[in-house]
């Protein structure tokens, strides 16, 4: 036979073999069950349990369904003013005007009056920790300019979030037909805000205030949870009667394997102060029972690094900005499994934070998330020679 014949039919019987080998089924792994933790009853209309840390949903119980907010609307406002704040429109020690509509507001207030002229810290406090209709409706006119275009505002900062079942008609929470939202907007709206004015979200803490000149009868923090749990550092009680009791809240706890785990809960429509502050603090310390957090990869490690055709440089790092964290249930960590998906051949330029492939994160049979991986540095295109090298490379793989 001639030599270039034998030679060819070799390699084609080998990789006839590869083929055949790589398209063998293979046996599937065993999988041993996995109890996902039953959440306790909850007294309460709609609820909901976040971990802020992992971003996953623990529990939930009707969590798109339409409620009236309160005063939990507050946290809305809280959030235009701390971007007014950080975008320097405002600042902490301006003072703003107390308007007769501000001070004609019936509800809980801090009792400010037209002859003051108040900081806006102070009035962030008292719309906090007060929970005070006319310092919310004071700083929604120093932020809006008027009540009416800061309503707008909210309402365009919904969107923004990606709150689609929410609709606000005021800044201080009062019923109002058409002001509503949901458990699952609310722990948008409520992450966001701790995600994105970290600055700020110290004001929630306070157990106590009082401004001068005012009466010291309404200077306690309404969220019970701060006077009995060290761990609870926020956030917002919201009551009227068509409402009911409404508490959002949230707590932050060091664990041997992951430091500073947070977990948010939302309760919604409770029929007393006590039984929201108590339905709150059991879903809180059920979250951190029943499920611990795992730690795959900090912020900016790679998780995989790849072969980059036609490149500047040969490789490309993928990984995350943030960390990646998911939670499972207590004591399967040892379970959890990771998939990568990504195009093949990957070929140059990249840029810095592009997304490129996705990372599945399973446990068992269940999907816990599916997260883009994105280029943590950036990969040039080669040089002509490089190019055409590796584009003729390619061809012949």
């Amino acid at each position: 036979m001639n030599p270039f014949i034998k030679s060819l039919a070799v390699c084609v019987l080998a990789a006839a073999s590869t083929f055949l080998y790589a398209q063998a089924p293979a046996e599937a792994p065993s999988q041993t069950p996995v109890s996902i933790p039953q959440p306790p009853e909850v007294a309460a209309k709609a609820w909901l349990l976040l971990d802020v840390t992992s971003g996953q949903l623990l529990a939930s119980k009707n969590p798109d369904a339409p409620v009236e907010p309160a005063s939990l609307t507050k946290l809305m406002t809280a959030y235009l003013a701390f971007d007014a704040l950080k975008s320097k429109k405002i600042s902490l020690t301006q003072t703003l005007s107390v308007s007769e509509r501000a001070w004609k507001m019936i509800g809980s207030r801090m009792f400010i009056d037209p002859k003051m002229q108040v900081p806006v810290e102070d009035l962030i406090k008292g719309m906090i920790v007060q929970s005070g209709n006319d310092a919310t409706v004071a700083l929604a006119e120093g932020v809006g300019g008027t009540v009416e275009h800061f309503v707008q505002m909210m309402n365009d900062q919904a969107k923004a979030l990606g709150m689609k079942n929410t609709g606000y008609k005021n800044p201080e929470g009062l019923t109002e037909a058409g002001h509503t939202t949901t458990a699952a907007d609310l722990a948008t709206l409520a992450t966001r805000l701790m995600r994105d004015f970290p600055e700020y979200i110290h004001y929630y803490s306070i157990k106590k205030y009082h401004y001068p000149g005012t009466p010291a009868s309404n200077d306690t923090n309404r969220n019970p949870l701060l006077h009995r749990d060290p761990t609870v550092d926020g956030l917002k009680t919201g009551h009227t009667a068509a409402a009911g009791y409404c508490l959002v809240a949230t707590a932050k706890r060091d664990f041997p394997n992951l430091q500073g785990r947070r977990l948010l809960s939302v309760v919604l429509g409770a029929s007393s102060d006590s039984v929201r502050a108590n339905e709150s603090q059991k879903l809180l310390n059920w979250g951190f029972i029943a499920y611990e957090d795992l730690k795959l990869f900090d912020a900016g490690q790679p998780v995989v690094t790849l072969k980059v055709w036609k490149g500047a440089t040969s490789e490309l790092k993928l990984g995350r900005n943030q960390p990646i964290v998911v939670s499972v249930p207590a004591g399967t960590t040892n379970q959890v499994k990771t998939e990568i998906n990504r195009p093949e051949p990957l070929v140059a330029p990249f840029k810095k934070g592009q997304p490129v492939a996705t990372l599945k994160i399973t446990l068992g049979d269940q999907t816990l998330s599916e997260s883009p991986l994105m280029a943590l540095e950036p990969v040039e295109e080669a040089g002509f020679l490089g190019r055409a090298w590796d584009a003729m490379r390619l061809w012949i793989k």
